[in-house]
This record gives C-alpha cells, structure tokens and sequence, in this order.
C-alpha cells in the first residue's frame, strides 16, 4: 500500500556552520551574501521551522533565489539534504508568499490538466505569450508542436530478435515541446532491437509543483507515475530529461517512501550498446545539465558516447549552470540571465562546431545564447551517428 507523506525538513541542528556548501553555490558566487548560499538557506529554514524567523520578503527571495542545481548535493560531511531543505522551506512559506501566487495557480493547472493547458498556451503564443516575451516578461520558447509525442498507452515491437524491453517517461517538455527527440529515442532504441513501452497515465513528475511549494500535489503526481510504471516488466525507465529522472528515483522515496529503481539517463544505458563509429571529424562542447551531474552523479558517459562519434570534445574554461532550472528562468529573471550570460560566452570562446547537452531546458535557454551554432540533445547525435540519416552532417554542424 502506498503512502504519502510530505516530508519535514532534514535534521539542520546538526549543521555546524563549515561552509563547505557555501562554497560551491552559484548563487552566492553571484551574490556573496550569506542568505544566498547554501549554507545560509539552511539556517533560514531552520529558524522558520522552528518558529524563530517569520515569514518576510527578504527570506522569501533568499529561499526562492536558489537554483536547486544540486552543486552543493552530497558536500555536507553530516549528510544534511540543502536541496531538500530548500524545498521544504518553499512549502513552509507558501501561504505567506503573495508573489508566487499567481505562478503556484497556474503550475497546478497546468500539471492537473496538461492537455488543457497545452491548448490555451498553443492558442496564446503568436499573441500573448509573444507580447510577454518580447517585454522580457518570459522567456521565449520554441513553438508548440501541434501534436504532443504521447498520445495513447503503445508498444513498439522490433522486427528482430528481441534484445529486451524498455518504458520511456516522456516528460512534459518532450511530449508538448520537443516531441521530435522523443521520436529519436524511439527509433534509436528499435534500431537496437529493443521493445519500447509508452504507458498509459503518466502525469508530470511532480519537480515544478516542489519547487514552488506544492508538497501535497507532488505527493500525488509520485502516486500516480508509480502505479504506473511499477507495474511494468521492463529493463529500464528511460527519459531525456536529467529532472525526470532524478525525481523519479531519488525524490519519490522522500513523497511516497519508495522510487523507481529502474529509472536511468539514455547515456548510462546506451555508453556499453553503441560502437565506435568515427563518424564526424567535428568538435563540440558537452553542456552538463545540473540535476544530471550534481544529482545523478553522470559526466562521463555523455562524453565518451560522443568521443565514439569521432568528435573532438573541448572542455571550457568556466563550465556552470546556463540558468533555466525550469521555472527559475520566469521567477528569477535577472540572476537566470546572469548565468546564462556567463556560460553562453564560456561556450562561444571555444570556437566549438555545435553544442551537446543532455537536457531539453538546456537546449531552450543555451539557444538564446549560442546563436551560432547549433545547441542538440544527445540522441540527436546518437541517432544520426547510428541510426545514419543522410542529412546528418548538416543538420548536426
């Protein structure tokens, strides 16, 4: 039987003021005062649990100024969880957060009624949603597709020798934004011989309800994509989205006591799949999206996928978040631009061919940055590398 408990903050008396997480935050590299690190978030939230600080606007910025990036995930020599002690901390002041209202209202209903949503937003972007962006009100987007990548529970079954069988959690940026690159896994991994399932009653993972804290929503989105994919017999739960799958197998044990084990990044599945195949004489820098370094711990595999390819990495000198954390980017304009600012010049100095990433909110914020070459998904590059589209060289450089 499941259970769903919001949980209650990490154990923070234990917390000895070190200032190791300190140092590893970009917020506070930003902004070097002590409520924009880590380390000063975590006494914040100490203080409003405990009934010591009250709610106010100063410690709303402070708590809503972190990027949840993870930098500074697994520093504590105590073990105290700053990401976590960040979310809880949002859902202590929600009811005191005037601001964010509006923006907790309508990330409820777009995650209650997806579908819905993706109408209106389709409806409003060539009027609204383009008036906000040119005010800098949003950021801008790419068009929604007409036709979201998922559509109804299917199995795709290879005409070969079984090789075994795998879920994909979409994720709503690939199913309404980018449904192309859920086309590419799915015909990276037929290529492979693998059965894909796509089942039905996914519903969004639950991470932007949490990072505007919505505790008891998120809870219920967890209980929802567990009953669904739990259930399934398959190799592995696969997303392209490094949020995704964090949340579904490290957060989910905080919401409902339990995570989906089988949940992985395509890189750490396909690495010991695909061959040497030196196709491109390129070079390319590899962008690593926060929550798949910081969170699932995973830098090389991207990188020695690539190096397969025949491309030539170049590493930057001053690799860091491109500032979409995704609702960051609407909630925290100036310090997401600030960011972005940062790494996009970091990338334009390598004189790269094309850009890599492995993370659909990294393609959307490093392409108002990186004008001048092309910004991908990893399973673009391991499609036209070893699914060998004819028109690969130019759509990739």
């Amino acid at each position: 039987m499941e259970t769903a408990h919001s949980p209650s903050p990490p154990d923070l008396s234990r917390c000895v003021r070190c200032g190791i997480c300190k140092t590893l935050c970009p917020t506070y590299a930003e902004e070097p005062a002590e409520g924009m690190g880590a380390r000063g978030r975590v006494a914040l939230v100490k203080g409003l649990a405990s009934g010591q600080i009250s709610p106010s606007r100063l410690l709303n910025k402070h708590l809503y100024s972190c990027i949840l990036c993870g930098a500074c995930s697994g520093s504590c020599p105590l073990g105290i969880d700053v990401p976590e002690t960040v979310y809880q901390g949002r859902s202590l002041l929600r009811d005191a957060d005037v601001r964010r209202r509006v923006l907790r209202y309508l990330t409820r209903l777009s995650v209650a009624w997806p579908d819905a949503a993706y109408r209106l937003a389709r409806m409003a972007q060539g009027t609204l949603w383009s008036f906000l962006a040119r005010k800098g009100i949003i950021p801008e987007f790419p068009e929604l597709q007409e036709v979201p990548f998922r559509k109804a529970e299917q199995v795709f079954k290879t005409h070969k020798k079984k090789r075994g069988r795998v879920a994909v959690f979409t994720g709503c940026s690939i199913n309404y934004i980018f449904p192309d690159l859920g086309e590419s896994l799915l015909n990276v991994l037929q290529k492979l011989n693998y059965e894909v399932v796509l089942p039905k009653g996914e519903v969004c993972c639950g991470n932007p309800l949490r990072s505007v804290g919505l505790e008891e929503q998120a809870v219920e989105q967890a209980k929802k994509n567990y009953r669904v994919f739990s259930r399934l017999k398959v190799d592995a739960i696969l997303s392209l989205c490094p949020t995704c799958t964090h949340t579904l197998k490290h957060e989910y044990p905080k919401l409902i006591g339990k995570g989906l084990d089988k949940a992985m990044d395509i890189s750490v599945f396909f690495l010991d799949k695909l061959e040497q195949v030196p196709r491109f004489d390129k070079t390319a820098v590899y962008h690593d999206p926060c929550h798949l370094q910081y969170m699932l711990g995973v830098t090389k595999e991207p990188r020695e996928i690539i190096r397969k390819a025949g491309i030539d990495l170049i590493e930057t000198a001053d690799p860091g978040c491109c500032g979409f954390g995704g609702l960051y980017c609407m909630s925290n304009r100036e310090m997401s631009s600030r960011f972005l600012a940062k790494r996009g010049a970091d990338i334009m100095a390598s004189k790269s061919d094309t850009v890599i990433t492995s993370c659909p909110g990294c393609i959307l914020t490093l392409g108002r940055s990186v004008k001048d070459r092309p910004v991908i998904h990893l399973i673009e590059l391991i499609e036209d590398a070893y699914c060998i589209r004819a028109d690969a060289q130019e759509l990739l450089f």
